[in-house]
């Protein structure tokens, strides 16, 4: 069986520990490369960067701030990629307005604790949003999200926030998508959640497969990737278009 060209685009702050729980489940239908962001400071060089380091053509699956470099991506060059994936992600840009404002304050009450106290001091308020409720009791996987936010800097953060405030608005892109696509989610994502996730399959002329894992938050790879290996062979296994 030929094996997909797979590209795991990251999302804030996060690396290949989003994705190594589904490497075993997937290595036998997909060849991986896992994006990172370096200091790149807009989706757009973020996506530019993925293009330049990704095989000529290959599926792309992002998660969260990474789902909004892979529309991105398919905003640039579409004709690379085969199947799409977007996971505990949005679409739409920064609201107007007070809105936008208070979104913009709590990013940068965030960015001052990374700065004033250091990443990991960050972290440990950030995850407490991420997960599913009943995972905070679980030491072991909260370590593992604060570790992995904690070897990125302050001045990475600072360069991804930028990013997001200054994030594009995507409906566009999803207007025009005509591949295979994956809606995943969380079931219990308190900020990408389910119902944003039907929004946004509803703009796809792809229909979309949208799947929301029982039990999970945001971080969904790491709370629980045996589904989420499930969804992605199942989405690996459809004709391209």
């Amino acid at each position: 069986m030929t094996k997909h060209n797979l590209v795991l685009v990251p999302g804030l702050m996060c690396d290949h520990s989003v994705w190594d729980p589904l490497l075993k489940g997937i290595s036998g239908t997909a060849c991986v490369q896992i994006i990172d962001h370096g200091q790149a400071d807009s989706l757009v060089s973020m996506a530019q960067q993925l293009l330049a380091l990704a095989p000529e053509r290959f599926a792309l699956a992002g998660h969260s701030m990474g789902g909004r470099v892979a529309l991105e991506v398919m905003r640039l060059a579409p004709q690379r990629v085969t199947h799409l994936a977007l996971m505990d992600t949005g679409y739409l840009p920064k609201a107007a307005g007070a809105a936008g404002q208070a979104e913009v304050d709590k990013r940068m009450a965030l960015m001052a604790v990374a700065r004033e106290q250091g990443v990991r001091a960050m972290a440990q308020q950030w995850v407490q949003g991420m997960v599913a409720p009943h995972r905070l009791s679980d030491a072991p996987l909260i370590e593992r999200v604060v570790a992995m936010l904690d070897r990125k800097s302050a001045q990475v953060f600072a360069h991804q926030i930028k990013a997001l405030i200054e994030r594009p608005d995507a409906t566009d892109v999803l207007r025009q998508l005509q591949l295979p696509t994956l809606m995943l989610c969380g079931e219990l994502d308190s900020w990408s959640n389910l119902p944003q996730h039907e929004e946004i399959a509803a703009l796809i002329p792809a229909r979309p497969t949208v799947v929301a894992v029982p039990q999970a938050g945001h971080m969904v790879t790491m709370e629980r990737p045996e589904p989420v290996v499930q969804a992605l062979k199942e989405w690996l296994s459809m004709p391209c278009a």
